[in-house]
């Protein structure tokens, strides 16, 4: 996407980053609540629970409105494909299926600071453990959704939502971890066409890169 080769390498990361990097900053949310503030453990775990069902809504709302807005300009839609179309042209590419901490890390930082004009310091950290376990969860089983093939259950089934997004109507289905917007909101994807385009699609999405 650049030419320059160092900020190339910013558009790029592992699947595993995002673990490596967010996992201890979700347990020092939890301990800083915990410990520091000296909340309840039934409180803590509430605040936990209340921030990880929050980003499923955020999830939504970020792929919906922000990720699938196409600006005007150009310029806007050079940023748009960096963010997102560039996953869209590319969905199997490995490098480019969980969010970069280039731009993760600002985000988290800016919605952080939305937050705290909401919660306290110690109810904050409690619930925004839980919002980052969210998007921890968000951005693994998106990875998994487009390299792994599951047979049953409820993965296979978001699968299939999510492949729906990217193969047959890009314009509905946001929820990525979960439907459950998709439904609240009325985005969801009409049940006839979705079967016969799963059919076609079908051996298309289950071949391995």
């Amino acid at each position: 996407m650049f030419k320059n080769d160092f900020l190339e390498s910013l558009t790029k990361v592992h699947w595993s980053v995002p673990l490596i990097f967010w996992i201890p900053v979700i347990i020092y949310f939890e301990w800083r609540a915990l410990v520091l503030g000296a909340l309840s453990v039934e409180t803590v775990i509430g605040y936990f629970l209340f921030g990880l069902a929050f980003w499923t809504l955020a999830e939504y709302v970020l792929h919906r409105w922000v990720f699938h807005y196409v600006p005007s300009s150009k310029f806007g839609q050079r940023i748009h494909f960096i963010f997102h179309g560039v996953h869209h042209d590319f969905p199997k590419d490995r490098l480019r299926l969980v969010m970069p901490l280039s731009a993760s890390i600002p985000m988290a930082a800016i919605i952080y600071f939305i937050f705290s004009w909401f919660f306290g310091t110690f109810t904050l950290a409690a619930f925004f453990g839980g919002f980052l376990f969210g998007y921890l969860i968000y951005d693994e089983s998106h990875y998994a959704m487009h390299h792994a093939n599951f047979k049953s259950g409820w993965f296979k089934k978001i699968k299939d939502h999510h492949m729906l997004h990217h193969y047959a109507e890009p314009d509905r289905g946001f929820g990525v971890s979960s439907a459950i917007w998709d439904k609240v909101f009325g985005s969801g994807f009409n049940k006839k066409k979705s079967i016969k385009t799963n059919e076609v699609k079908s051996v298309k999405i289950e071949q391995p890169s």
